[in-house]
This record gives C-alpha cells, structure tokens and sequence, in this order.
C-alpha cells in the first residue's frame, strides 16, 4: 500500500516536471486546489519522505515478525518433530 503510493507520488512529481503550468490543480482530501507548482513539488516531496518512512518502519516491522515466526517454528519443531507441518514464509 505505502510502496504504491510512493510510486504514485514519484509518478505525480515526474508528470509535474512536465507540465509547463504556473498553477496546477492538486487533491487535498476530496477537493481539488488551485495551486503553485513551487508548492506541489514541496508538498509531494514531502509526501514521498512521509511514504518512505512509514515504508522503512513497515519492513522493519516485518523482519522483526519474521525473526519470532522462525524463532517459533524451531521451538515447535522440536518439540513435535515432524507430527506438524507448519507453512513456508
């Protein structure tokens, strides 16, 4: 989700790069604002920043998750041995 909307974002700044407009129209919520373009490329870079960082904490969030779902399967696995069969990651 985070990943998709930072390529939204990149996607948003590169077509603004394009754009040859002084003011452009940008989603706040559900409404649209006219807006100068100065301040969409800082808005949007720092909305970029916001998504890779919620992203970063996201993966690391994830590794932790899979380091205790490993430490588990071990404990599980031997004291059952092969009377269980636990899914792949």
């Amino acid at each position: 989700m985070y990943q998709e909307a930072n390529e939204n974002l990149e996607d948003a700044g590169n077509e603004l790069i394009l754009s040859d407009e002084d003011v452009v129209r940008f989603q706040i919520g559900e409404v649209f604002a006219h807006m100068p373009v100065d301040d969409v490329e800082a808005r949007l870079e720092q909305m970029k920043e916001d998504a890779a960082k919620k992203l970063e904490k996201l993966e690391e969030e994830k590794e932790s998750i899979l380091a205790q779902m490993a430490e588990l399967k071990k404990i599980l696995y031997g004291k059952f041995g092969d009377a269980i069969n636990l899914e792949e990651d």
